[in-house]
């Protein structure tokens, strides 16, 4: 569940699809790794991105811990979670969350481990004022001070917890 600015919505993880993502997503959500984070890329009918840590420091522990990459079992459709990734083998803690079906992503090995199963609305919702604007050099470097100085309208995550999944 991640509780931010905009709203609440819901990740059901399908680690069958994406297991080493997967894995990375629950580790970093049970340390509190994406509290605090902002959606710092907002690219409109395409996709949301966040996943750099507001301290310099964590984000500095976690840049290198690179997972392997998952074989792409599931399309990047509406409301799909990914890891970002600048080529093979460098995942490690950015995500993105399809506006629309992105299908065109699966061959250049971006794979789903999970969906938005509530609150889409709420993702679609996530301000896109700045766009692409915010640099992610400078973010790493000088985490949310940085954002919070030159883009201070980003929504972000207040937290993110797990949950248990809900019969059906």
């Amino acid at each position: 569940r991640f509780d931010t600015t905009a709203g609440a919505f819901i990740v059901e993880v399908v680690r069958a699809w994406a297991p080493n993502g997967a894995d990375r997503f629950y580790t970093l959500v049970k340390q509190g790794y994406y509290d605090g984070c902002r959606f710092f890329r907002v690219v409109e009918n395409f996709m949301v991105q966040f996943g750099i840590n507001g301290n310099p420091q964590i984000n500095a522990a976690w840049r290198s811990a690179r997972i392997p990459d998952d074989p792409v079992a599931q399309s990047n459709g509406r409301g799909y979670i990914t890891f970002a990734m600048a080529g093979p083998s460098t995942r490690t803690t950015q995500l993105f969350i399809n506006f629309k079906d992105n299908a065109f992503l699966d061959g250049q090995g971006f794979s789903p481990f999970g969906r938005v199963a509530q609150g889409m609305n709420v993702v679609d919702s996530i301000s896109g004022k700045y766009g692409e604007r915010p640099n992610q050099q400078s973010i790493q470097m000088q985490g949310n001070a940085y954002l919070e100085q030159n883009f201070p309208d980003l929504d972000y995550i207040k937290s993110a917890t797990i949950v248990p999944c809900e019969a059906t």
